[in-house]
């Protein structure tokens, strides 16, 4: 099995807005699509960010290869305890899943 970070072309996350981070997967194919999602069903993803699963959406988007996940912010951002501005850093906590 390969780690995420080898498999997707592009692993990135940002704001989507002051209370919900977002994160997008990006594959060359269809068949490397295929395979990401097979890997990382919303249970999966959620244990390893320490979410309540009821909470992370996931969106399948295959005509444009792209596997996105989106979960509500742990502080708003910009709060004293907001620790990602930009929410930028999550993407690294996915990249050695092993898919």
């Amino acid at each position: 099995m390969a780690e995420l970070r080898e498999v997707a072309s592009r692993i990135r996350s940002k704001n989507a807005g002051p209370f919900w981070i977002t994160i997008d997967i990006f594959c060359d194919s269809p068949d490397v699509l295929a395979r990401v999602v097979a890997a990382l069903p919303a249970e999966r993803v959620a244990d390893h960010l320490r979410l309540d699963a009821s909470h992370l959406k996931r969106f399948e988007m295959p005509t444009l290869n792209v596997l996105k996940l989106s979960f509500p912010r742990p502080h708003p951002q910009g709060s004293l305890r907001d620790r990602d501005m930009h929410g930028a850093q999550v993407a690294l906590l996915l990249e050695s899943l092993e898919v």
